[in-house]
């Protein structure tokens, strides 16, 4: 699989809860910004086209996320480059990263550009929002508006309380940093928003879709998330509704299926253990391959075939050190 299609495969949970609830993005993010858009008049994503404008800057790894075209209430149409900063450590190349993109889109489109950072590392002080260089009186400069996760640390209590999904969005992330080594604890933040999640008046398709990053931030070892999905049918009982619990059962049914594929004639009981078991594990490995990818770049044979041959205890293991490690040989080191 390509590099690109890995990452966009990895960054896809963040990408699809973008899509779905636009406009709530640029609300809990950007307000400013958003109270001069004209949402009546809606907006259409453009990612193909940003995809070429990547192929063609030929600048190495870089990631920008959203490129939407909206139209403000002075009635002009304006093109907005959303980033979304999702790894885990501060990156000094980033305001040079936006500033390139920002004129790559304004010399391709040949219309205003609005881009906005979205920055979710741990790093209060770290705050990149410009770029720009003089050289013989001529000046060439970005600014651009950022929004700070760990800046909504401080109030629990506002974020768990906003209607906004992306607010949940966010208390994820924080409570998954805070979290990194305890699982119980993690547990019971993850239960708490799922609860949230099942009590704000959406759609079945939006707690989907929400669940879904959820799930993708706040993983857990397999004895807490099967307690989870207990919770959740209760909490779904209690309802009279089958959302989640049925994207479950579909993911242990193919679980199943390729087990008995595979030939585990070993008994009913056991086949269907193992079946599970090895839905699970592939499942990690797959998202753990495509972090490595977003995080490092293309990996070589040997890394993909030590995840394929992996345990899942090893699996765990590594995609805890990922967002901090500096270098995939830390993520992969033996003590």
């Amino acid at each position: 699989m390509p590099a690109r299609a890995a990452q966009d495969d990895y960054d896809s949970p963040w990408k699809e809860a973008v899509e779905h609830a636009f406009p709530e993005f640029m609300e809990f993010y950007f307000p400013d910004a958003s109270r001069q858009i004209d949402w009546a008049r809606g907006h259409r994503f453009l990612d193909k086209e940003l995809q070429q404008i990547v192929r063609d800057a030929a600048l190495g790894r870089r990631h920008v996320d959203k490129l939407a075209s909206v139209t403000t209430h002075t009635g002009e149409e304006d093109w907005l480059c959303v980033h979304i900063e999702v790894q885990g450590s501060m990156d000094p190349g980033f305001a040079r990263r936006m500033f390139v993109y920002n004129y790559r889109i304004f010399d391709t489109y040949d219309r205003p550009v609005a881009s906005l950072a979205v920055l979710a590392d741990p790093d209060p002080e770290w705050r990149p929002d410009r770029f720009g260089y003089e050289r013989l009186g001529c000046r060439h400069s970005l600014q651009f508006p950022v929004a700070k996760l760990v800046d909504h640390a401080a109030d629990e209590t506002a974020l768990l309380g906003n209607p906004n999904p992306f607010a949940l969005i966010t208390a994820a992330h924080l409570f998954t940093r805070r979290t990194r080594r305890s699982p119980a604890a993690r547990f019971d933040a993850k239960r708490r928003l799922v609860r949230l999640l099942y009590e704000r008046d959406w759609t079945r398709q939006r707690i989907l879709d929400f669940f879904s990053v959820l799930d993708w931030m706040m993983r857990l070892p397999q004895e807490l998330e099967q307690r989870l999905w207990q919770d959740i049918e209760k909490i779904e009982g209690e309802r009279k509704v089958k959302y989640v619990t049925s994207v479950e059962r579909l993911a242990i049914e193919r679980g199943l299926q390729k087990g008995m594929e595979q030939g585990l004639e070993i008994g009913i009981e056991k086949g269907i253990e193992q079946g599970i078991e090895q839905g699970r594990v592939q499942g990690t490995a797959s998202v753990l391959l495509r972090l490595l990818n977003r995080r490092f770049g293309p990996l070589s044979p040997d890394i993909t075939r030590r995840l394929s041959q992996s345990t899942p205890e090893q699996l765990e293991i590594w995609a805890e050190r990922v967002l901090d490690a500096r270098a995939i040989d830390e993520v992969f080191a033996e003590n």
